[in-house]
């Protein structure tokens, strides 16, 4: 027991021992990623929009709340029948990964939600890649594009925006 408790606790601290700490994510440093990945992007009161891979993103943040949100309109709520919900729960749940289905403002949409501060740059640029997925992939593969089952070509095609964004965004 003492020597399973030694490895576990040796794994445990050797991400956290590799890893440089990166500084606390803030409004200003949140801009210098999003305008490095799309230089066409505009401030927008508390936060910015941006086009990745085609799809208009919407970012907010609050500093005071610690919060950050991306997302993007998918369609009007109205309409959605019963077997759209649940295929977009089921989606929440295994294929959407960090974005989310969500439904405000008679609007659905693709949304990723992280605390401000602790956000990393990487997770950051991977968040946005997957909301613009999630949002391409409405009415067929429902995924955030990061991982996939199967062995079609829409899982590398998607992971492909999330590995060319994190390549803008490396040297930020």
């Amino acid at each position: 027991m003492t020597r399973w408790l030694a490895l576990c606790l040796v794994a445990l601290t050797l991400p956290a021992a590799a890893q440089e700490a990166e500084a606390p994510m803030t409004y200003e440093r949140l801009g210098r990623i999003v305008f490095a990945l799309d230089p066409e992007a505009e401030p927008q009161g508390p936060g910015f929009t941006m086009r990745v891979g085609g799809v208009a993103i919407l970012i907010v943040t609050d500093q005071e709340a610690d919060r950050m949100r991306a997302m993007s309109p998918i369609r009007p709520a109205a309409g959605l029948s019963q077997a759209d919900l649940e295929r977009m729960m089921q989606a929440n749940f295994d294929s959407a990964l960090d974005a989310r289905y969500a439904i405000a403002n008679e609007t659905l949409w693709s949304v990723f939600i992280h605390p401000l501060s602790p956000l990393e740059r990487d997770e950051f640029i991977s968040g946005l890649g997957q909301v613009a997925n999630v949002a391409q992939s409405y009415g067929t593969l429902y995924s955030g594009g990061a991982l996939q089952y199967g062995g079609g070509d829409s899982g590398g095609l998607q992971r492909q925006l999330i590995d060319e964004l994190l390549k803008k965004g490396e040297d930020l």
